[in-house]
């Protein structure tokens, strides 16, 4: 497939890259000191996991996350900066698009009554898909450049 500038494979790649640089931004603007000293992330994860219309999403989080807030503030945090830059750098992209797809999704059920936020994790988890069914680390990655997924 030929268009203008790139191919098909190049412009799966740029909408690869793209998504990493999404989740790339997510992590930047994140107020890190809220969310290690503070917090704040988790207690604002705690709240509205508390008033979800769906009691699963609340005893699931009590059971998983509140036990442990430190520890979850920090994988949350860097495993958007992790996504950010596999799929940037295209290192274990399959690998990333399948976790920021769940990332998404976990989102995306936390936030339902929350119109902007879906509408963010709807296009994310649909990027995901559509780079990982169309092997968008075959161009412009790592994996490509040592032979990974072929």
């Amino acid at each position: 497939m030929q268009t203008i500038w790139f191919g098909g494979a190049e412009w799966l790649a740029v909408l690869r890259i793209g998504l990493g640089l999404w989740w790339l931004e997510s992590w930047r603007h994140k107020d890190k000191k809220g969310w290690f000293e503070r917090g704040t992330g988790i207690a604002w994860a705690a709240d509205v996991a508390a008033k979800h219309r769906w009691a699963a999403v609340g005893s699931g989080f009590r059971r998983i996350v509140a036990p442990r807030p430190k520890a979850m503030a920090y994988v949350v945090v860097y495993a958007e900066l992790a996504l950010g830059l596999g799929l940037i750098t295209g290192f274990l992209t399959p690998v990333a698009l399948v976790a920021g797809l769940l990332l998404n999704l976990l989102y995306l059920v936390l936030m339902i009554h929350d119109w902007a936020e879906q509408g963010q994790n709807a296009m994310m988890a649909l990027i995901s898909l559509v780079a990982l069914f169309a092997m968008s680390w075959q161009t412009w990655s790592l994996d490509e450049a040592i032979g990974l997924f072929l």
